[in-house]
């Protein structure tokens, strides 16, 4: 008996964004490293990239996520 299953059964109502085929799909149909979500709706998991972009932009202006800016902590090279 394979410990891990090969594919994960989607749930109704949960949507995720396959970055493979760029639609939407009900239920994880495609596997994990292809996917966003899940989110809520249809029309969330929709703007699936637009949501990615807006994040992404937020972590830029981040100085938490910037190794250079950070403070060092006594006893760090």
């Amino acid at each position: 008996m394979p410990l891990f299953k090969r594919r994960t059964t989607g749930k109704p109502g949960e949507w995720y964004y396959c970055l493979e085929h760029r639609k939407v799909e009900e239920g994880p149909d495609c596997p994990g490293k292809d996917r966003f979500g899940p989110y809520a709706s249809r029309e969330e998991a929709a703007h699936a990239m637009e949501i990615a972009a807006e994040r992404n932009l937020e972590w830029e202006g981040d100085p938490r996520w910037h190794d250079a800016a950070a403070p060092r902590r006594d006893g760090e090279a």
